[in-house]
């Protein structure tokens, strides 16, 4: 990893559904059409995409990587109306605390061989959603409205990270194309490991904690900046707009000017899980 501190404070900024107008549209497009088929669940079409959006979308659960959302949709798919042959294996792979990426879970088919239909499977998928995903065009992925004056604004007082839980290549791509990754100093992304892990080693490069700040819009960010001890401001579901121009008017300059901690940023707090869990 290409990356020194190089001034006193960090803001890092999750991608997808926080930055990018993007989770919507790559869930009910692209992964949960794509388990469909993969399984050959048509016929239970509807409850099954129902379930996925409700999970990845509008729950406590929103945000969260890629493989583990697939093994918790396959368990209730498999308790309750369909066996999922060698399950086990993907949720004990998943369970065991590496590196959750399609590149990590190539190297445990081939360390297992072709044993575990499920693995398998579970890596077809992932490879069939990145296609669906690059197929998108550009105008489905847009940047929500205000992001780009905040960026700016923020990297002039910090270093400025993405720490997202998507593929790479996709991120870049995205941010690429509406001319902000060459507002960040950094993409840490699914290959890299957990968002907690990808925080932890950067607070190590040197930066006071009160000085480092996640935003994000799911439940994963928030207790990436909670395990770190580190602030936290939510981009709300719903309310993504609102939520920047706030940031850009209130919120980076209470970070900056010390004065985020105690009552406003458990304020944020308490309004992010407010409204993601009453979101519909």
């Amino acid at each position: 990893m290409e990356f020194g501190r190089k001034k006193d404070f960090l803001v890092c900024v999750d991608s997808d559904g926080c930055a990018m107008d993007t989770m919507n549209v790559k869930h009910r497009k692209c992964f949960g059409p794509c388990l469909v088929e993969e399984w050959k669940l048509v016929s239970r079409q509807e409850e099954v995409l129902s379930r996925w959006n409700d999970m990845n979308l509008y729950s406590m659960t929103r945000g969260i990587n890629r493989f583990k959302s697939l093994a918790f949709m396959l368990r209730e798919i498999h308790d309750t109306f369909m066996k999922i042959e060698g399950l086990e294996d993907l949720e004990a792979w998943v369970k065991n605390g590496g590196e959750l990426s399609e590149r990590a879970l190539e190297y445990r088919v081939r360390e297992q061989g072709r044993g575990s239909k499920c693995l398998e499977m579970a890596l077809s998928w992932s490879r069939t959603v990145n296609r669906r995903i690059e197929g998108l065009s550009f105008e489905e992925k847009r940047p929500f409205e205000g992001v780009r004056e905040a960026l700016c604004d923020v990297h002039r007082h910090a270093d400025l990270v993405v720490v997202s839980s998507a593929n790479r290549q996709a991120v870049e791509e995205e941010w690429r194309y509406y001319g902000l990754l060459n507002l960040v100093d950094l993409v840490m992304a699914q290959d890299m490991g957990s968002k907690a892990s990808c925080m932890g080693r950067l607070v190590e490069m040197g930066y006071e904690r009160e000085r480092v700040l996640m935003v994000g819009d799911a439940p994963g960010d928030w207790r990436a900046a909670e395990d770190n001890g580190v602030f936290y401001y939510p981009i709300l579901a719903g309310r993504e707009r609102e939520s920047w121009r706030e940031f850009g008017e209130e919120g980076a300059e209470r970070f900056f000017e010390g004065r985020f901690g105690g009552e406003y940023q458990e304020g944020k707090v308490r309004e992010f899980l407010g409204n993601l869990g009453s979101y519909s």
